[in-house]
């Protein structure tokens, strides 16, 4: 089991790992071990999350997620197999908590008398200014 927060578990079934050769550094080791690490959890069909929460996950996950609503996380940052593993593992649990938490509510407010007035005053200071430096060629000859 896979803790995201000690009320939500990830079962490691929902979870298929798929190992394929990492490109980097690592020298003869490329071409021999498969030490890159592809996580693969199906979002849409996960009983573990709320159906407000899944959707905060694929909108975070962006083109992480497949057209299936399945969540791709490809870890080769590492050298080892197990490393890359626990570093998919790691950004797994960090995506899910990003979605746990419940974006604020943006409430509508109005600027207020004095702010608006504020802001008109300064607009009619710059208006004044840019008349002053218009060219005025009828002015140069008299």
């Amino acid at each position: 089991m896979i803790e995201i927060t000690p009320s939500i578990k990830i079962d490691e079934q929902e979870i298929i790992f798929g190992f394929t050769r990492s490109t980097g550094p690592g020298g003869q080791n490329v071409n021999k071990v498969s030490s890159a690490v592809k996580l693969r959890w199906d979002v849409s069909a996960t009983s573990v999350l709320a159906p407000d929460v899944k959707q905060r996950l694929l909108k975070i996950a962006g083109n992480r997620v497949t057209e299936d609503g399945v969540l791709l996380i490809v870890a080769r940052r590492f050298r080892s197999q197990e490393q890359n593993r626990r570093d998919a593992i790691t950004r797994l649990v960090a995506l899910v908590q990003q979605a746990l938490e419940e974006p604020k509510v943006r409430r509508k407010t109005r600027p207020s008398r004095a702010s608006s007035a504020v802001r008109v005053e300064e607009k009619k200071r710059r208006g004044v200014i840019k008349r002053i430096r218009q060219n005025k060629p009828e002015k140069w000859e008299e």
